[in-house]
């Protein structure tokens, strides 16, 4: 960008949000340069990317972001919105520079309507501090991801984000009745005030799940919760990891809603499980179970489960470990335990399809995976945490413990293993991500994902977004 179209830019956007709200140099805009992805970290170490945005801007209304993106048209500057960058797929890094949009600010909570059970909000407040909210006043959007500390509601809806509760209550769409959205020529639109309805085919999930690229979402009014009277927690052993499957299998088709499913592969039962949880299992399949609401219902639908556990031969290992987890469920996340302190390479490579295809897909990938990068050590396990009548997802991930040295070749490894896993998602009718987005890293796949239905978002894209501004690297679209 030309100094003097700088200056005029940064002066129109300090008349729209004040001094105050830009950053435009050093530190700033180097914390805006990288998420959790490995590969933006390893280029951070390297050097290669430093002060990547020419602009980071902190707009405080949604009258605000409408008049920055308005602004961005008439210059065609790229627009990326960012959260808290928490993403692990590269998806809120400015490549083409422009502005960053961080609507952290946008963090008030508007209404709360007991009656109707359901809360008004800004999506820049943190997901930990809207949860503290209801919870003081006893409720709960039962929306309890890991990155709960570091991560703003908008992120959870730019991606349609997980939570470990998710199998009885759903993802975080499931939660969501309205939207306000701003669209990326700067109109502000409402969609309908409730999401079923026979008036068309509901716009909200348009921006749902769109990571920025068809616009930005700055307001929700979310379905809330009762705190639960009951929490019941059991842990259980099984001889092998298709056991477990089958038998959460069982639990879920029969409409028995556990909170929590947690199924650990071997690798995981041995490795992650005494980490967390201090328990020396040498075999099998470790599993995390809980079911909550009123107690009489929740404990005969545990009582339920338990009998089809049984049927598979699992070993009890009782309420204590499946409390402890509970308690600790947070912890993997955060130093000193998380990836995201160390130098390795790693990914995290989410996927979800259906109960006759989840484990194979597993198998697959897992065989591919130890086979082609074995002469790099890479370690791969996995656990199945989200569970749907239909199916479930299963969270592998990958850590190669002394990847190249080298920048380019760092880069190269890891996207030969995304390409691989890929293939094997594809091939076993999964999908690409089940509740992390598709961001930088998954990006050049969605075409082959969506086959003929590809038109179909890049008809979206041209239609909202004509100038192609918004998250310009997301989805694939053509620049």
């Amino acid at each position: 960008m030309h100094g003097f179209l700088n200056d005029r830019i940064r002066i129109e956007l300090k008349n729209i949000v004040g001094e105050k709200n830009i950053y435009e140099s050093g530190f700033d805009k180097d914390a805006y340069s990288v998420d959790v992805w490995s590969v933006s970290r390893n280029w951070v170490d390297s050097g290669l990317i430093k002060e990547l945005p020419n602009f980071v801007v902190l707009p405080e209304n949604t009258e605000q972001v409408s008049k920055i993106l308005k602004l961005a048209n008439i210059y065609s500057i790229p627009i990326t919105p960012r959260g808290a960058g928490a993403g692990g797929l590269g998806g809120g890094i400015p490549f083409f520079g422009g502005i960053v949009l961080d609507i952290k600010k946008l963090d008030k909570i508007m209404s709360l309507s007991a009656k109707s059970l359901n809360i008004r909000v800004q999506v820049g407040i943190m997901q930990i501090d809207l949860e503290k909210y209801l919870n003081s006043k006893g409720y709960t959007l039962n929306h309890l991801p890991a990155s709960i500390y570091c991560s703003t509601l908008g992120g959870f809806l730019s991606t349609r984000g997980s939570g470990v509760l998710s199998s009885k209550y759903g993802k975080i769409e499931d939660m969501v009745l309205s939207l306000e959205v701003v669209l990326p020529t700067g109109e502000i639109i409402n969609t309908l005030p409730v999401p079923r309805h026979s008036a068309g085919p509901g716009i909200e999930n348009v921006f749902l799940g769109a990571e920025g690229t068809l616009g930005i979402i700055t307001g929700a009014t979310l379905q809330i919760y009762y705190l639960p009277e009951e929490r019941y927690f059991s842990s259980f052993l099984f001889d092998n990891l298709h056991f477990a499957l089958e038998a959460s299998r069982e639990v879920m088709v029969n409409g028995l809603e556990p909170s929590v499913l947690r199924v650990y592969d071997e690798g995981d039962t041995r490795d992650v499980v005494k980490k967390e949880l201090g328990i020396n299992i040498e075999s099998g399949s470790y599993v995390v179970i809980s079911f909550d609401g009123f107690k009489d219902i929740a404990l005969a639908q545990k009582r339920r489960a338990e009998e089809i556990f049984n049927g598979y031969r699992a070993r009890d290992l009782g309420a204590k470990f499946g409390e402890k987890w509970w308690e600790n469920r947070y912890d993997p996340y955060y130093p000193p335990h998380t990836l995201e302190s160390k130098k390795d390479l790693y990914g995290v490579i989410d996927t979800v399809a259906t109960h006759d295809n989840i484990e194979n897909l597993y198998l697959s990938m897992k065989s591919e995976l130890e086979s082609k990068f074995s002469e790099w050590g890479i370690i791969y396990t996995a656990h199945f945490s989200h569970w749907y009548k239909w199916g479930a997802s299963v969270y592998p991930r990958f850590i190669v413990k002394k990847p190249p040295e080298n920048s380019h070749d760092f880069m190269e490894l890891n996207n030969a293993i995304w390409d691989c896993a890929v293939e094997v998602i594809l091939k076993n009718n999964g999908v690409l991500s089940e509740h992390h987005g598709i961001g930088f890293q998954l990006s050049p796949y969605m075409r082959a994902q969506y086959r003929d239905g590809y038109k179909v978002l890049e008809s979206l894209k041209k239609g909202l977004d004509p100038k192609n501004i918004m998250n310009p690297t997301i989805f694939g679209f053509d620049l």
